[in-house]
């Protein structure tokens, strides 16, 4: 089998979720003997590229010409079986499906963000979960709020580029959803549900898990859209050292937030930006893993990365994290609203037996719980998962060997690759 994979990185001073697994993707298919012809471009070549090539920038994320000219020598080369599209942005451009199609090449698309509908690719705009582009033909609210690399001119563009490749989209072979609720936004975009695909990024396997840990660790970009707000004022709710330490690891806007809490509670533990091992070391110490996003957080590698050392996780109910956890049960579309209000859980199980009351709003999965973005309903929940992490941390480490252990995602990759290929002559 050969595959084209076709992917725009982003910047690397930007840590990218998405880079690692189209890397990681990448070497799972190659060990598995699959043929990987990359077809890659980085937004790092940006600055280097001649004042010809710049020129052209502006119209890139609708037409990047020397992209497809680029592409279709390689299509024509290799005649290979699929190609599979990650991120097209900028220098890419949506119309290398069209480029495929014209040379007979299937398409797949793993689809990591909301960007068919959304200029940001998040759903979250100033603090609030926002979708007040979903359904416009051109997506004018996104220009007047400067949602694209905070410029208008680059909105315009954008907003003009999803009007452009609507058809474009809806014409990709087969969609990869990395969770269930990225299949719910396809559907809602229009895409048959025969054509997309539940299939969620894997972690490898770090081995049998440890005895749990104490205590809680958030770790994540900080940032408002990942709560590290929300968290601490939950956590603040509590008597200092009660539910054990609050571990918190990674940098952004909000470390001076990060940084006063530690220095006002002896029980928050700022750790700063880590390294794998680093990680790896936190997951170990702690207990429960947090995952408090504002925004429908598609698929948070973290919570991974968490269920296979045996860790179970409490989440907001937004995005990706229900899935992740076991609990995609049904539950309040995100509007426009606050994201405490656009996305409240709209029924709840008890997660398993322990002294806590179990609050109104809380979810239980298989493999953790989620709870409205809401800080007091947070804050009510801390205490449910402190007393049930030793009850889910074997369900958390079968949960990731059903679903996200990279033997049992290749082999779904691989026959999503398989259903579109045809027998070549001989």
């Amino acid at each position: 089998m050969r595959i084209v994979v076709a992917h725009n990185r982003y910047r690397e001073a930007q840590p990218s979720g998405e880079n690692t697994m189209v890397d990681s993707e990448i070497g799972q298919l190659t060990a598995a003997g699959v043929e990987v012809l990359p077809f890659i471009r980085s937004s790092d070549e940006i600055p280097s590229m001649p004042k010809s090539a710049k020129a052209l920038l502006p119209i890139s994320p609708i037409y990047a010409p020397r992209a497809q000219q680029d592409l279709s020598r390689l299509l024509t080369e290799h005649r290979p079986d699929v190609l599979h599209l990650h991120n097209p942005y900028p220098l890419l451009s949506p119309w290398v499906v069209r480029t495929a199609h014209k040379h007979g090449v299937p398409v797949v698309q793993t689809v990591h963000n909301y960007r068919q509908v959304c200029s940001s690719g998040i759903y979250f705009r100033d603090g609030v979960i926002c979708q007040d582009c979903k359904g416009r033909a051109l997506a004018v609210p996104s220009i007047v709020h400067r949602c694209y690399r905070d410029s208008r001119a680059q909105s315009a563009l954008m907003a003009a580029t999803l009007a452009v490749h609507r058809g474009t989209w809806r014409s990709v072979d087969r969609f990869i959803a990395l969770t269930s609720a990225i299949a719910d936004h396809l559907t809602d975009y229009g895409i048959p549900a025969e054509r997309i695909v539940v299939k969620p990024n894997a972690v490898p396997d770090p081995g049998a898990p440890t005895p749990l840990g104490d205590g809680f660790l958030f770790l994540a970009r900080l940032t408002p859209e990942k709560g590290v707000d929300l968290l601490l004022d939950a956590w603040r709710r509590h008597p200092v050292g009660s539910l054990g330490a609050l571990r918190v690891a990674g940098d952004g806007e909000l470390r001076p937030l990060v940084e006063a809490a530690a220095a006002e509670r002896a029980d928050v533990v700022y750790l700063g930006q880590l390294d794998r091992a680093g990680v790896r070391a936190a997951v170990e110490a702690s207990a429960v893993v947090i995952a408090a996003s504002m925004w429908h957080d598609v698929l948070p590698t973290v919570i991974i990365e968490a269920l296979a050392s045996g860790r179970p996780v409490l989440g907001t109910a937004l995005g990706g994290i229900p899935y992740l956890v076991g609990a995609d049960a049904p539950h309040e579309p995100a509007g426009t609203g606050p994201a405490a209000v656009a996305s409240a859980v709209a029924g709840h199980a008890p997660p398993p037996a322990g002294p806590p009351a179990i609050p109104a709003g809380l979810l239980g999965g298989t493999a953790g719980w989620v709870v409205p973005p809401d800080p007091g309903a947070l804050a009510a929940a801390l205490p449910v998962a402190r007393a049930g992490a030793a009850l889910l941390s074997a369900p958390a480490r079968l949960r990731y060997e059903q679903t996200f252990h990279p033997d049992v995602v290749l082999k779904r990759h691989l026959a999503i690759y398989a259903s579109l290929t045809r027998p070549r002559p001989r």
